[in-house]
């Protein structure tokens, strides 16, 4: 009978997202992702191969997160139509943590040099716009809060704007309303 793996998965990619957020997705190695996350170089390369793979692992970790998140907000959301959309903006309620930036504008770097570590961003956007679509039937309000509200989010997680929070609540809201808008 083979050994137990003790080395959690989730532990290495945590590490991996601090070596990111300090160094950047460029200088990501192996061996300082070892060194974070207190384990052997081979503990890395056994789960994950290589850098290539390691970051592949991160951004699909980042969508699953991200999905669960708003899919949980749209569960308790009251909403009974455009469910997805509402939400998508009640997670959008509390603006994302300073940590979560260093490691989104980084990440952002590599998906921008990286057609393959994309693929996973794109699907994950094409599922959702498609749902939005659906429940939205025909209307185009939402999509256009949609993208209204992934601009938003776009321009704080790579810290290219914050806004103080009662000007984001009133952006928000406009974007709730545009959701339920009807333009000719």
């Amino acid at each position: 009978m083979g050994r137990k793996k003790s080395i959690d998965r989730d532990r290495i990619l945590d590490a991996a997202e601090a070596v990111v957020a300090g160094v950047g997705a460029a200088r990501l190695t192996l061996e300082g992702v070892a060194k974070e996350a207190g384990i052997s170089k081979g503990s890395v390369v056994y789960d994950y191969g290589s850098k290539q793979a390691l970051l592949e692992a991160m951004v699909q970790r980042a969508v699953a997160r991200d999905n669960a998140f708003n899919d949980a907000a749209a569960q308790s959301c009251e909403a009974s139509e455009n469910r997805t959309l509402h939400g998508r903006i009640a997670a959008a309620a509390e603006p994302f943590p300073d940590a979560f930036r260093a490691v989104a504008l980084n990440i952002c770097a590599a998906l921008a040099q990286d057609r393959d570590l994309r693929s996973a961003i794109q699907q994950n956007q094409s599922a959702v716009i498609a749902r939005i679509r659906d429940e939205a039937d025909g209307a185009r309000g939402p999509m256009l809060a949609y993208l209204a509200l992934e601009g938003l989010k776009l321009l704080e997680s790579l810290d290219y704007h914050q806004w103080p929070e009662a000007e984001r609540k009133a952006l928000l809201a406009d974007i709730r309303w545009l959701a339920a808008a009807r333009p000719a």
